[in-house]
């Protein structure tokens, strides 16, 4: 029973006695709570209140999803299971388990996907004059016009690869989607086998010239092989796609030069083992059976389907401008504090008071973006320095800082190399930076560096001020405009001091342990979040009312799950907004009966991390409220380097909770999770269509930052919303950042 876990609770503030077999039950197994958090995902596809080309875009993000956490995490359990090696703590799953767990949920996600593109969601796009055809549907024009757009476009790159004494097997490259053949000459009983890869470029998906009618590209060249394969029988053929383990890391502390290693990672992560072997429904079984010999992949690697291989290919139907079958375009507003002028002095505004800018509600471009511009074109600016995890293809923030160092100013910028699947563009940036002769560092041995900070350095009458941004996500002008992040733009000098400190540590040999007010991971912010949480445990014993607000993408540390276990246990009313996976039970009698964990998902992706707690106080706004980039997560506190921030300032405060608030009330987009593990959606019945709560918290936020910058303004809200609205509408809003292709952007 889970009232039985509560006596097996570690009374150890710092979880050190973690990992006993009797101890497992109170916590949930990591991927397998990933996979509920992409079945969430998968239900916004099958829900009728989701625009219908956005529910086209979710099966396309669930699908990328998937195949990041195979790339990601299934290598590594199956490096486990063979090596009989652990790379994490004592679960209540072996690695053996947890394969075999992953494998039967993801075939029943994976089903219920293809049921669901089959029975709503191509009938749907069909009754809205939208058709992805098979083959066989053509008319006998759209396959002459098919077959002649073949022949002109595709069949040039296309580069069939014959198996035999002379030719060995060919490479298959990470997730492409390959034809498998069995051929003979005419007359002859010896067979081969042929590989013809489909490409990606120009296209996957073929649209007719008569519009919104599509045909995947693969289909077409099942269907003209002929012309690869002249004077040749074609016997079989089957549709396949791999995936590789993308789990490689660089020694970190024996590597002489990380760059170089990195660089060696990458090219070994191409030719890393199959972790899974996809292959279209009834597939031959000869042909299969030489695939899985080839591939060196068991029967637990193969995944047959009836759907679609590449689910990626649906991106070209949620692209389609049709404005009416989308969510309404939005487009960020300027903070309010900078609202007033045509192109504002952003430092004297920053020194007015900090400024909280909240994106995508708020522009990026237009507060963070331009406070590094800025500073890059100011001549009174000495020095500027960021860190940098991921950034856009056409990062304007590496534009202004080689503009920077080019002009005399001292730049200095530390580059996480070792951002997952961002490795190739990160690497291309710091030789770009140190060729402009920008000081880069490539972080702290044997941490990756994930903190979104920068500090900027400017002489004044008075003398030398810093102003700093501390965030919640990465300096990334596209994602700003997908995900919900948070940042503060300040010149508190505690924090500036701090910030210092930080870079310090960051690209020297600093051993910094003090900070007057940031939360530095892995110096001093676990330990503060864990006195946090046990300080509201002795308020709410002394005198009742301690309370716990916190909001990430997934919480898994032990250390603050054993700490949040023990604040309920004293009482504390703890809610938990936990995007992705959560590995801690809620509402376990006697262990955490007052915790709640809810999930919120929808057109943007919840990526900010606020952290608040009571303190006692009466009114909210006068406890304690911290952001950060952050997730209570083992990596994240012990093994990279993060920073979180105080939020002093009133209103920003009010800011927070309302946030928190929204989330907690939300009947449009929560997910409210159970002991188990499962999640049940939030259901609106009883609450009227028009209370607030039903509008879901993304659209609550919009129609308050509408509001505001229509009172900065003195515009009235409703021409706000319509230039708003004109602006194009953001894709891609749930994607983890997964392996880039060259047609479409990628990332949880």
């Amino acid at each position: 029973m889970l009232s039985d876990l509560a006596p097996k609770l570690d009374p150890s503030p710092d979880g050190a006695a973690q990992g006993a077999a009797e101890d497992l039950t109170r916590f949930l197994n990591r991927d397998r709570s990933w996979l509920e958090f992409n079945a969430r995902v998968q239900a916004m596809a099958s829900d009728p209140r989701t625009p219908l080309l956005e529910r086209v875009r979710f099966l396309s993000i669930y699908s990328r999803n998937l195949d990041e956490f195979y790339m990601k995490r299934v290598g590594g359990l199956r490096h486990s299971v063979e090596t009989g090696q652990r790379t994490g703590p004592p679960d209540t799953l072996n690695p053996a388990q947890a394969l075999h767990a992953v494998r039967r949920r993801t075939l029943e996600l994976d089903a219920q996907q293809t049921r669901l593109l089959r029975s709503e969601i191509l009938p749907e796009l069909r009754h809205a004059g939208i058709c992805l055809l098979a083959w066989s549907e053509l008319s006998d024009s759209e396959r002459s016009e098919a077959g002649a757009w073949f022949r002109r476009s595709v069949f040039p790159i296309l580069t069939p690869l014959a198996v035999d004494p002379g030719h060995r097997f060919p490479f298959i490259s990470n997730m492409s989607v390959s034809l498998g053949l069995v051929v003979r000459r005419p007359g002859e009983p010896d067979t081969m086998f042929a590989r013809v890869k489909v490409p990606e470029s120009p296209t996957r998906l073929y649209e007719f010239r008569c519009g919104q009618r599509f045909i995947s590209v693969q289909e077409i060249i099942e269907h003209n092989l002929d012309d690869l394969f002249p004077g040749m029988e074609i016997l079989q053929v089957l549709p396949f796609r791999v995936t590789r383990d993308a789990e490689i890391e660089p020694e970190r502390d024996a590597a002489d030069d990380l760059l170089e290693s990195v660089e060696q990672k990458l090219k070994e992560r191409k030719f890393a083992r199959v972790v899974r072997l996809e292959v279209a429904t009834g597939a031959s079984p000869r042909i299969l059976r030489f695939l899985m010999e080839e591939l060196d992949v068991g029967a637990e690697d193969v995944y047959e389907t009836a759907g679609l291989l590449d689910y990626g290919v649906l991106d070209g139907i949620a692209d389609i401008d049709l404005p009416t079958l989308k969510y309404p375009r939005w487009l960020p507003l300027a903070p309010t504090e900078l609202a007033d002028q045509e192109v504002p002095d952003i430092f004297a505004a920053i020194r007015k008071g900090d400024i909280l800018v909240h994106h995508p509600y708020q522009s990026f471009e237009l507060s963070v973006e331009r406070f590094i511009k800025m500073a890059a074109e100011d001549p009174r600016v000495l020095c500027i320095k960021q860190s940098l995890y991921r950034t856009s293809g056409d990062s304007p923030f590496i534009a202004s800082l080689i503009r920077a160092a080019e002009s005399g100013k001292q730049v200095a910028v530390l580059v996480e190399l070792r951002a997952r699947f961002d490795e190739a563009r990160n690497i291309e940036w710091a030789r770009k930076l140190e060729n402009a002769g920008v000081h880069v560092a490539y972080g702290v041995v044997g941490l990756k560096t994930h903190t979104k900070t920068a500090l900027v350095v400017r002489q004044e009458i008075d003398g030398i001020r810093c102003y700093g941004h501390v965030g919640t996500g990465n300096y990334n002008a596209k994602t700003a405009r997908l995900y919900d992040d948070i940042g503060l733009l300040t010149t508190d000098p505690l924090v500036t001091e701090d910030l210092v400190d930080l870079f310090n540590y960051m690209t020297g040999r600093s051993r910094q342990t003090q900070f007057n007010k940031l939360l530095i991971a892995p110096v001093t912010m676990k330990n503060r979040f864990i006195e946090l949480i046990d300080r509201e445990a002795e308020i709410q014993r002394t005198r009742g009312c301690g309370r716990i607000i916190a909001k990430m993408n997934q919480i898994e540390d032990r250390g603050v799950m054993d700490a949040l276990y023990r604040a309920s246990q004293a009482g504390v009313s703890i809610d938990l907004i936990v995007r992705g996976f959560c590995c801690l039970r809620p509402g376990v009698p006697g262990l955490s009966e007052t915790i709640r964990v809810r999930s919120v998902i929808g057109r943007f992706l919840e990526h900010s991390r606020i952290f608040y707690f009571g303190g006692g106080q009466e009114e909210p706004t006068d406890g304690d409220f911290y952001i950060g980039s952050a997730d209570w997560m083992y990596r994240n506190l012990q093994t990279r380097v993060e920073a979180a921030t105080p939020i002093e300032n009133r209103q920003h405060r009010r800011t927070l909770f309302t946030i928190l608030d929204y989330a907690l009330s939300d009947v449009r987009q929560s997910w409210q999770m159970s002991p188990d593990g499962n999640y049940s959606r939030v259901s609106d019945a009883g609450i009227p269509a028009e209370d607030p709560r039903c509008l879901g918290l993304h659209q609550r936020l919009m129609n308050d930052a509408l509001e505001a910058h229509a009172r900065s303004t003195g515009l009235p809200r409703a021409s706000v919303a319509v230039s708003s609205h004109q602006q194009q509408s953001p894709p891609d809003p749930l994607v983890s950042r997964g392996p880039k292709r060259k047609s479409r952007r990628s990332v949880g």
